[in-house]
């Protein structure tokens, strides 16, 4: 269960029922089919043969390797990230123990993980609708060779699981050229909105979540939850509040918080506009950052997200529950914050559970792509991303 409050820590917003009929066109664009909304409608996401076909194989994954390797930029591995950091123990491997790579282009780091790999089993999956992602694409090719070096052809096709358009892109052609095990990446859902895809799946099944339920969890979600935070965003962005920090307490959020800065920075941040999100673990955040937050320009609100109950560990001096202290001491920083007008909105579920994170995954979802049609700006393109990509490939002049 997954309480939102958007009263207790925030100002007054009187003027919500302005947005109704903004609202009602919005949730008509995105129940209409118009381009790369799929994500929208759960079933379009990822069909039962689908989910079938992803256990299956998350099953043998972990059955036959010790190190799985996702290979994607972006929202191709962010999404997966957030969940399986969301679950996995913090001080010992689970196996198979997965590895996200192809968000940095740094030769000490490839260095190190092609030794530490080297007497490991490991299995591989490269995500990328084109094949042509510059990240993805280098280390791909990269690891690619490398492996070839090492194993037969029959060998190297137990290792690759390629995820990529259904019929084009050079990936799709090396699928058919050498029949390595793949999936098709949804041609009208964004990488940024495929979570709930077989992009996120396949890893999130690997690490041992049940992906049913994290669709149940979806599937549950009162949309106009979602819709009532967006609005809540754009009326205090024409009140000035420029950022927005999502508060943790909870560090098995941090890259849960990361994807959501990726999903509404890339979906909002367009034609000079939209909130600029950061992201903030507390309590260690508040010996530094919270001074700003206290004291500091009042440009800024908090989203705060926490998980009220993980493990009993009672604290003697206190006679009190650490989880309890914890959801107490997150809730005096909000009253504390207040004071400078650094409003919060409060998300907290209960426990933490593949159910409450994929209703967490679909209410940003929805919020997100709402927000940026009240911005006026598409929320499924993203031209700036794509100026750099052009700059690079001229330099090191690569024809795509």
């Amino acid at each position: 269960m997954i309480k939102f409050d958007f009263n207790t820590y925030m100002k007054t917003l009187s003027n919500k029922t302005e947005y109704n009929p903004k609202i009602d066109e919005i949730t008509r664009l995105l129940e209409t089919g118009t381009s790369m909304n799929d994500w929208y409608d759960l079933d379009k996401c990822i069909t039962p043969d689908v989910i079938e076909d992803v256990i299956k194989t998350s099953k043998n994954i972990r059955d036959n390797c010790d190190v799985f390797i996702v290979i994607g930029v972006g929202g191709s591995s962010l999404g997966a990230k957030a969940i399986t950091d969301a679950f996995k123990p913090y001080l010992k491997k689970d196996k198979p123990e997965i590895i996200f790579i192809g968000q940095s282009l740094s030769s000490t780091y490839l260095t190190e993980l092609l030794e530490y790999i080297s007497d490991k089993e490991i299995m591989i999956n490269v995500i990328s609708k084109s094949g042509t992602t510059f990240e993805t694409n280098l280390y791909f090719e990269y690891l690619y060779n490398e492996l070839c070096k090492i194993y037969d052809k029959d060998e190297l096709n137990k290792k690759i699981i390629i995820t990529t358009d259904a019929k084009e892109g050079i990936l799709r052609e090396l699928v058919n050229k050498e029949g390595y095990k793949s999936f098709v990446l949804p041609s009208n859902i964004g990488g940024r909105y495929s979570v709930m895809t077989v992009v996120g799946l396949l890893p999130i099944a690997v690490a041992g979540i049940d992906i049913n339920e994290m669709i149940q969890g979806a599937k549950s979600l009162d949309k106009k939850i979602a819709f009532d935070y967006a609005v809540i965003r754009d009326l205090l962005y024409k009140d000035g509040k420029m950022i927005e920090s999502f508060t943790i307490y909870e560090p098995k959020l941090q890259s849960f918080v990361e994807w959501i800065k990726q999903l509404l920075a890339e979906t909002q941040g367009k034609d000079g506009k939209a909130i600029f999100p950061v992201a903030t673990l507390n309590t260690g955040d508040l010996h530094s950052l919270g001074q700003y937050y206290q004291e500091g320009s009042k440009i800024l609100f908090e989203t705060v997200i926490n998980i009220e109950h993980s493990i009993d560990v009672n604290i003697p001096k206190y006679n009190k529950n650490l989880d309890d202290i914890n959801a107490m001491v997150s809730r005096q920083v909000a009253i504390s914050h207040m004071k400078n007008t650094t409003y919060s909105n409060y998300v907290s579920m209960d426990t933490l559970t593949p159910f409450n994170m994929g209703l967490l995954i679909y209410f940003f979802e929805i919020a997100a792509a709402a927000g940026a049609y009240l911005l006026d700006v598409n929320p499924f393109d993203q031209p700036g991303v794509n100026e750099y990509k052009k700059l690079v490939t001229k330099e090191l002049d690569i024809n795509d």
